[in-house]
């Protein structure tokens, strides 16, 4: 993405940070990031304060690179299951609240298959098995994030 530098003194917020983090988690689950480089740019994103800290984050990334940094107008988002382009007004069919439900419920990352995440949902399936349920939390605390900030599904439409 090659947005506008005069978006880049913008502040971020929390969903966007949120956004950023997961997006680097992909990246990081597909291979393109050590575990080191991993931790540093989500050390950095805590620490950012505008757009244009994010940016460098994904100078060396292919797409999906976070929604907010292309700041021209009708911008399409990058899906980052499908890496395919979604109308940012697309609302998904999914419900971020049944979604949170089934996450805390049942916390093997029901609510994240429910969403069409499969990747994160098969992640914390497997994290909880190989920690006897101690990994359980993973998923149980987003659920509560869903609950709180809602979310995305699997084509990266928020949902409803």
């Amino acid at each position: 993405m090659h947005g506008g530098t005069d978006s880049d003194h913008l502040r971020i917020s929390a969903t966007e940070r949120e956004a950023t983090n997961q997006l680097l988690a992909d990246h990081f689950a597909e291979g393109r990031l050590t575990s080191a480089e991993y931790e540093e740019r989500v050390d950095l994103v805590l620490a950012a304060r505008t757009r244009g800290d994010i940016r460098p984050l994904f100078t060396d990334l292919p797409a999906p690179h976070p929604a907010f940094l292309d700041s021209e107008p009708g911008a399409e988002v990058m899906s980052p299951q499908t890496g395919g382009a979604v109308a940012p007004a697309e609302t998904s069919d999914r419900s971020a609240v049944t979604a949170g439900i089934l996450q805390i419920v049942l916390p093997f990352g029901t609510g994240r298959f429910y969403t069409g995440e499969n990747r994160r949902a098969t992640f914390q399936l497997v994290c909880t098995i190989l920690t006897l349920g101690v990994g359980a939390l993973w998923p149980i605390v987003d659920g509560i994030i869903l609950l709180l900030e809602g979310g995305t599904d699997g084509q990266g439409r928020p949902l409803k």
